[in-house]
């Protein structure tokens, strides 16, 4: 079965604490879903893109570490799941599902 991560986005300004009962309770419905059906590899949220680092190679072969995330965007990974699935059609449906239950535009992309 091939891997597949299902993305979460949330705008720049996501302020967790706004989350309802409702949408963390959809979403723990989710993951037990998910889990009964044997797809989900792994799940996480993440913290809000100002607690990212930023690591780029310089020329000079040393590391910068700079504070936030490497893009600038308005929307930014707030969690994520690694599910295995037969194909896309059935990550995508799951997606559809992570759509509703979190609230939130969400990305599917197929591993390598």
């Amino acid at each position: 079965m091939a891997q597949y991560l299902v993305a979460i986005h949330h705008p720049d300004d996501f302020d967790p604490s706004l989350v309802t009962e409702s949408t963390v309770r959809d979403i723990d419905v989710l993951n037990e879903e998910m889990e009964a059906a044997g797809v989900r590899m792994f799940a996480g949220g993440l913290a809000g893109a100002s607690n990212a680092k930023s690591l780029r190679a310089q020329p000079n072969g040393k590391v910068l570490v700079t504070d936030g995330p490497y893009l600038e965007t308005k929307e930014h990974v707030g969690g994520f799941w690694i599910l295995k699935a037969a194909n896309l059609d059935e990550a995508l449906a799951w997606g559809r599902k992570a759509v509703l239950a979190c609230r939130a535009p969400v990305e599917v992309r197929p591993f390598l």
